[in-house]
């Protein structure tokens, strides 16, 4: 079958319910920490994606008991630091900078040397941002520039420490905070503002932890333990793969569409803050807690008008994975948006901020991008006229996915989009998800 996807006319008006997979972040922080408790612990509506897959793979080769079966995944440990492998070992994070930083943290205690490798987009990415810290805990590692592959060798005594994490990034955070599990005394984490989902789980199993939230940080006390709890886990839907279907509704023409049990924690909701500003209204009804995380039914309907923003710093980190949509929902706004401090973006599985505007160039919209910034010409009714080709863009499973958003939107003679097999990482039903609302994608 090819990998390219080619696509000739835009999406018909639809009106429908879906049900997305579940949470990426909260799958594989729920596989890692369940290697962790000491008994089964099991979720429901895991994310069946190349990167939990991958999870999933290292942990048996680290000897720890997995069984995943339709929605149901069982994992069987012995508890904290209980891992049993032999020498030499290698594990494989795949595309993900999530496994690959949180495998870093849970290896800090490890007996014999393990080498960690991912593919050729995870290797091109800063791993120092987390050995750092790390090593100050009493691991060592070994790494050409703080790049995979790196060799981890851990220690029998590991060292609590004071962490400050100004990047705003959940993975180093996280991967500190699970080091911490099984270290003596109180290690303080000073963190700019990102993703608490370790936090809240960590609330869950009754942790030691303790989070002082201020203006532009959380300030976040870890106290070690000698065993945690098994955790039973209902996974709810992805606001980050929901994000594709907000975007794809609003951007269409008289459509409705209901997105069911999503994950909506305060932290993953920068987009739709942001939308909110562009004067796009998204509904969330059925709102409930769930072990700390917020979850709820989201509608979107069409947009005609949409405002250009000057977007505010403060929402960045709880929408840097829904930046490449807002970037092409800004192209249908009347006006100039103008969006700052995003050189994060370029850290991503390819330097995402330059390929946003990759592609708004490519269909005709205006852009001034600098190494943080991009400033987006919108035009309401730009009309694209020529053949569009996407490829070459690292196999970012984002690029691709707001790509096929762009030609079912935007229209134009034709689209080609390479490397349709990225959407394995996070979302592999995404095209079958477009099916359900009338458009039928190969």
């Amino acid at each position: 079958m090819s990998n390219v996807l080619q696509i000739t006319s835009k999406i018909k008006s639809f009106n429908k319910k879906v049900l997305i997979e579940g949470d990426k972040s909260l799958s594989i922080r729920w596989a890692l920490l369940a290697s962790q408790a000491k008994g089964k612990s099991r979720s429901y509506n895991l994310l069946k994606s190349e990167d939990v897959i991958s999870t999933l793979k290292c942990l048996k080769k680290l000897g720890i008991g997995v069984k995943f079966n339709g929605k149901i995944c069982d994992i069987q440990s012995n508890g904290l630091n209980k891992f049993k492998y032999k020498k030499n070992l290698i594990l494989n994070a795949g595309n993900s900078g999530t496994l690959g930083r949180l495998l870093m943290g849970l290896m800090v205690h490890s007996k014999n040397k393990v080498k960690i490798v991912g593919d050729s987009s995870l290797s091109k990415r800063d791993f120092l941002r987390v050995t750092s810290p790390l090593q100050k805990m009493g691991a060592k590692f070994i790494t050409n520039s703080g790049k995979l592959p790196i060799t981890v060798k851990g220690t029998n005594i590991s060292r609590p420490i004071k962490y400050v994490e100004s990047k705003g990034s959940a993975q180093c955070k996280t991967s500190v905070m699970l080091a911490a599990l099984n270290t003596k005394g109180q290690t303080i984490i000073k963190a700019k503002k990102s993703r608490n989902h370790t936090e809240l789980m960590y609330r869950y199993l009754k942790i030691p932890i303790k989070i002082q939230s201020k203006r532009n940080f959380d300030l976040i006390k870890i106290n070690g333990v000698k065993q945690i709890n098994p955790i039973n886990y209902k996974i709810p839907s992805d606001i980050s793969s929901c994000a594709f279907f907000i975007a794809l509704t609003i951007l269409s023409y008289k459509s409705k569409l209901v997105i069911k049990n999503v994950n909506i924690n305060p932290t993953r909701t920068g987009f739709l803050k942001i939308l909110n500003l562009m004067g796009i209204k998204i509904k969330i009804k059925n709102s409930k807690t769930y072990k700390g995380e917020k979850i709820g039914d989201l509608e979107i309907k069409s947009q005609k008008e949409i405002k250009a923003i000057n977007c505010p710093i403060k929402y960045n980190t709880a929408a840097i994975d829904e930046f490449l949509l807002i970037f092409l929902i800004s192209a249908k706004a009347r006006g100039v948006s103008y969006f700052k401090n995003l050189s994060e973006l370029n850290e991503k599985e390819s330097p995402r901020l330059i390929w946003g505007a990759k592609i708004l160039n490519k269909i005709g919209i205006k852009t001034v991008l600098t190494k943080n910034s991009l400033k987006i010409f919108g035009n309401p009714n730009i009309k694209i006229k020529k053949k569009i080709i996407i490829k070459e863009f690292l196999k970012d499973h984002r690029v691709f996915m707001v790509s096929v958003i762009a030609a079912l939107t935007f229209g134009g003679p034709s689209w080609l989009i390479h490397d349709k097999d990225s959407i394995k990482t996070s979302f592999p039903s995404f095209l079958k998800k477009i099916s359900q609302l009338g458009t039928k994608l190969h």
